[in-house]
């Protein structure tokens, strides 16, 4: 479904992702957790291509593309199209109602026809527990409401995959729950999805898979209870025990 393979990214001198490889199957919850400047951020970045790695392959379904060739604008394009970012900072137009954020994509880069959009972000909007707020503005809204649109706008296009960096670390504590209810009832209803979190209760409710990664590499893998309960690195071992105290 979707795949990485000897991904590897360079800021300058400093390499951020070393080859990183992932697979994840369709409808399957991937939690990536690790210390901040472990590489997690960049590489859900560059799994959407916002970040273009030195080398390596990144593969959705049937499309793929090999990092070591020239990357065409429609290669970049075909491939955001499969998936739904999002972000820490929710990354709302402002000057666009609750509804025009959702139905941007769709009518924008789609082309799909407004009424038929609209219709789509009504009923993405009612999933996401926030019907009667359909002709506000992001500013009216808490920063918990601000990410649920955040999350139907995503939804919007319609994806394959949807990646989340962080989503809900610029929240209130109190706001938090409202956001990782939505995403585990799209975790239940078979969304494939990649997140980058540090809600441990999270990741252990709601993960097939999790990976913990440190200095751009990979270091453990596996199950939540494998990884959570009986950690083979020290590494891994030691970030844990950081969380519990």
């Amino acid at each position: 479904m979707l795949s990485m393979t000897n991904i590897s990214k360079k800021f300058g001198d400093l390499e951020v992702l070393k080859d990183i490889s992932i697979n994840v199957d369709q409808g399957k919850v991937i939690v990536v957790i690790g210390p901040s400047g472990s590489g997690k951020t960049t590489l859900l970045r560059c799994l959407n291509v916002l970040e273009q790695p030195e080398r390596g392959e990144v593969s959705i379904d049937d499309q793929t593309i090999d990092f070591s060739q020239k990357v065409t604008k429609p290669e970049i394009r075909e491939l955001r199209k499969q998936t739904g970012m999002v972000f820490q900072n929710y990354n709302l137009f402002p000057h666009l109602t609750v509804i025009q954020n959702i139905m941007e994509g769709p009518v924008t880069v789609q082309k799909v026809d407004k009424a038929e959009a609209r219709e789509v972000a009504i009923r993405l909007l009612e999933k996401v527990g926030l019907g009667d707020k359909a002709d506000v503005y992001p500013y009216q809204l808490s920063g918990g409401q601000q990410q649920r649109v955040g999350i139907a706008r995503a939804m919007a296009i319609d994806p394959k995959v949807m990646l989340f960096d962080e989503p809900t670390s610029a929240l209130d504590p109190e706001l938090i729950g409202e956001v990782l209810q939505v995403m585990k009832d799209l975790a239940q209803e078979g969304m494939t999805m990649v997140v980058v979190t540090h809600e441990m209760s999270f990741a252990k409710d709601v993960a097939d898979e999790v990976v913990f990664m440190d200095g751009g590499y990979i270091v453990e893998r596996g199950s939540p209870t494998e990884v959570f309960e009986n950690p083979q690195q020290d590494r891994t071992k030691r970030f844990l025990n950081l969380l519990q105290h």
